[in-house]
């Protein structure tokens, strides 16, 4: 696919390398020669420099004949301008635009064919802003990811020495949970993936991934770690974007302080919410966060934009008693060094809002992708399609379709219709070796290396096309 990417920052550069190991045809556009230089030395993509909006710069990146842009600068505008000129002088086919601003977001109208012509539009913002909220639902979890409209969840877990299901093989989970259906979709052991089979034994410091209906989630949990109380104290450093929508979405349920070191923002977050407790000051200041009682502080979030300020508050914070530690982290290298020492979890926006657009990229009715461990894995949900003739996958049990080594069907959630066609219920089915795949399902592919991700949508294409 010919893929046209403007804006070469942490989101950009992140999608270019997600779709550049995939064998796409990738042009890169920024205004930052320096930026594109350094990330042409790394990735096989092609660059332009200039105005991403301009029909010139456009022009010269193959907006003629490419299939999809990707539109993610800093500037809103920049990115509807340019998805507007793709469309009327390029006919460009598919375009996506990031949008920081939720104004054009309330207005759908302005985003279709006549006006701005944005096919979709996402807001990494509000994506990692959302993350971070389950993360607090759930304080035991290093990731939390739904499937089938929140049917379905899959909880990313480090499991602790003396859980049960801890030194004890796979099988022995349906005596623990008899009434529960789980799936243990990977495991990871010092950095490695391990299939997990019947025979296969959870060690302490193991990251488990647990597929199961949401409703049954804690249940699973429990057998992994202890089950920590409620996240009540939250004390969040970084007024910016995240921090605000962050605030403003839990502060009506939680305790919540929040400190910004710019005094004209700080007013704005005093003015904006109403009950978060707004402080001017440096969250890195020891004595500030003393007086703040961060010793009783059950989580304390790093959301500035110095990731290295995040790093030093969080660890800072965790020293001086912080129950549980949260920062937000660009560089992918940071993410894998600092998570699990004295931050609890590491955050990456690229990371976490890439799954979206990759769901608009991807080959196949691909319903959704989310990238794992930092972007090393991916867990996709894929509609399966056809008829038993048309599809390499309906009508097959599992054990008989061709998954390369690596990729596991974790699960399968199938709609159950009434007489009328219309849907009663959706039923949560953990995949078995001899579990059939039914037309429309919508399934669970657990890829443990993000190269196997191609060959899976292949497997569950019906004809060639994109979404």
């Amino acid at each position: 696919m010919k893929i046209i990417i403007l804006g070469a920052g942490q989101v950009g550069a992140s999608v270019a390398e997600s779709l550049a190991s995939e064998a796409n045809d990738i042009t890169l556009v920024d205004t930052s020669a320096e930026y594109l230089e350094l990330l042409r030395d790394r990735l096989e993509v092609r660059t332009v420099c200039g105005n991403a909006a301009s029909p010139y710069v456009l022009q010269d990146a193959g907006a003629e004949d490419a299939d999809l842009l990707i539109a993610v600068t800093q500037s809103d505008q920049t990115n509807l301008c340019a998805c507007k000129v793709a469309k009327t002088l390029f006919n460009l086919p598919t375009r996506i635009a990031r949008l920081r601003s939720g104004d054009f977001v309330d207005y759908p109208e302005l985003l279709n064919a006549d006006n701005f012509a944005v096919d979709f539009s996402i807001c990494p913002e509000q994506i990692v802003t959302d993350h971070i909220q389950r993360l607090i639902s759930f304080p035991e979890a290093l990731q939390v990811l739904d499937f089938a409209d929140g049917v379905l969840s899959l909880i990313g877990v480090r499991a602790f020495e003396g859980g049960p299901l801890v030194g004890h093989p796979l099988k022995a989970i349906r005596y623990h949970l008899p009434n529960v259906e789980v799936r243990i979709a990977a495991i990871y052991r010092n950095g490695e993936a391990i299939i997990p089979e019947g025979d296969t034994t959870i060690l302490a410091g193991d990251e488990v991934f647990c597929l199961a209906a949401t409703v049954h989630i804690r249940q699973v949990m429990r057998e992994m770690r202890r089950i920590d109380r409620p996240m009540r104290r939250i004390i969040i450093a970084g007024g910016g974007n995240i921090g605000f929508r962050l605030a403003r979405s839990i502060e009506h349920d939680h305790n919540v302080k929040l400190v910004e070191l710019q005094p004209q923002r700080t007013e704005f977050l005093a003015t904006h919410l109403n009950r978060a407790l707004v402080l001017k000051g440096d969250s890195t200041d020891e004595k500030l966060l003393e007086n703040e009682g961060i010793d009783e502080t059950d989580l304390f979030v790093a959301l500035t934009n110095n990731e290295e300020d995040n790093i030093m508050s969080a660890s800072l914070a965790k020293r001086m008693g912080a129950r549980r530690t949260l920062a937000l982290i660009n560089r992918k290298s940071y993410v894998d060094l600092v998570q699990g020492g004295p931050i609890d979890i590491a955050v990456s926006p690229a990371q976490i809002s890439i799954g979206t657009l990759l769901a608009h990229v991807r080959r196949g009715d691909v319903v959704a992708v989310h990238s794992l461990r930092r972007g090393a894995a991916e867990a996709l949900e894929i509609v399966a399609h056809g008829s038993e003739k048309e599809s390499k996958v309906v009508g097959k049990a599992i054990e008989h379709i061709a998954l390369p080594k690596g990729a596991t069907i974790g699960a399968i959630v199938r709609q159950i219709r009434r007489e009328d066609g219309s849907i009663a219920r959706h039923q949560v089915i953990m995949a078995h070796h001899d579990t059939v795949i039914q037309s429309e399902d919508h399934v669970i592919v657990f890829c443990t290396h993000k190269r196997l991700v191609r060959q899976v949508e292949k497997l569950f294409q019906v004809g060639f096309t994109f979404l």
